[in-house]
């Protein structure tokens, strides 16, 4: 693992946006297609802002989420629209979105086609992960009903997955899948995180599956 700290997150954010940038650039020079995975929530939201009007050529980047909730995308809690809002716009709008969700009832439901549609894109190119202070990063939870099998060196690529106080279900992408990318970046904020990434050390992926990504990986972290 590669640390790197930051005096203050908006340096950390245009920091990352760079270079993830250079990174895709740099692949894109190299292979005909490109494939991204990023993560949901709120705070990866200022690097997408930075790196959605960086002048690539877009047109050959698929993007897939780390992991989505099994919502509708009109839901606050779908982490397909905040892409949408903030990393699917301006230069990148030209972008491919490759759908963590569709219609089905359930996930285990939908997984088949979800599945078929990602496999073209894979392995990936270049990931971007977060962690919570549970460990976790993508829907890899701890507690989760299949979080073994999503672990192992043979898992799916992409899994259902549901855990004790996690409100719905969700799919992930599984742990060789993000360990077989070119290149994993790791992005925390705050006090709390940090010493959860700190007391991860040592521990089993299945007390801590960030530690599942984490030797190969390079994380950013400001307070």
């Amino acid at each position: 693992m590669t640390f790197h700290e930051y005096p203050d997150r908006d340096l950390m954010m245009l920091a990352v946006a760079k270079a993830l940038g250079s990174e895709l650039a740099g692949f894109l020079r190299r292979q005909d297609r490109v494939t991204l995975s990023v993560p949901g929530g709120s705070t990866p939201g200022p690097v997408f802002d930075v790196l959605s009007e960086l002048e690539l050529d877009w047109s050959r980047v698929a993007i897939v989420l780390n992991d989505e909730r099994w919502v509708n995308e009109a839901s606050p809690r779908s982490n397909t629209r905040l892409l949408r809002e903030h990393l699917l716009r301006g230069q990148a709008a030209a972008a491919r979105l490759v759908p963590m969700v569709n219609d089905a009832p359930t996930p285990e439901a939908g997984l088949e086609a979800l599945s078929e549609g990602l496999a073209p894109h894979l392995p990936l190119s270049l990931v971007l992960l977060g962690m919570g202070e549970d460990m976790h990063t993508a829907s890899l939870l701890p507690g989760g009903d299949r979080l073994a099998e999503a672990l192992a060196d043979d898992a799916p690529a992409l899994m259902a997955m549901r855990a004790p106080g996690v409100p719905e279900p969700r799919v992930t992408l599984t742990a060789p899948v993000l360990r077989a990318a070119m290149s994993v970046h790791v992005l925390i904020t705050g006090a709390e995180k940090r010493a959860a990434l700190e007391a991860a050390a040592g521990r089993p992926a299945l007390e801590a599956p960030i530690n599942a990504v984490l030797d190969d990986a390079t994380v950013h972290w400001a307070e």
